[in-house]
């Protein structure tokens, strides 16, 4: 059963991630429609630029000390380009150069979401395995 928690646990986290990549995406479209100004959007993404980094980074610590190798190797590369992204301080978007690279950055949060639908199909699949095996267990 606890292991069932665990999965819930994670597949939760996964959605709250996936949650934020979108709402960035969201307000890039804005910004590319014209429905916002640019001080906004980038006001707006950056505010949940460090939470999604943070949230991603005790998900894959969470998998870890679960002892979910597999799915804490499959989150390894994202970590390692947020951390790098940190590291380079090119993680937040810069309100002069936003139609400049508005393009980019909706690339970059496109691939982020297609890997996050991954890990959550991923996630989705170990749960129900899960409970599955517990169930099979109990009789």
């Amino acid at each position: 059963m606890g292991d069932v928690l665990a999965w819930l646990l994670f597949f939760f986290i996964l959605v709250a991630i996936l949650v934020m990549i979108v709402f960035q995406l969201m307000c890039l479209a804005d910004l590319e429609f014209d429905y916002i100004n640019p001080y906004d959007s980038a006001s707006r993404i950056n505010k949940v630029v460090l939470p999604e980094f943070i949230t991603q980074a005790v998900l894959c610590f969470l998998f870890l000390i679960t002892g979910h190798w597999a799915m804490s190797l499959f989150c390894v590369p994202y970590l390692y380009y947020n951390v790098r992204l940190y590291l380079s301080h090119k993680h937040l978007v810069d309100v002069t150069e936003i139609f400049n690279q508005l393009n980019w950055e909706k690339k970059q949060r496109l691939i982020k979401l297609g890997y996050i639908i991954l890990l959550l199909f991923m996630s989705l699949f170990w749960m129900i395995y899960s409970a599955l095996e517990d169930d099979e267990h109990s009789f």
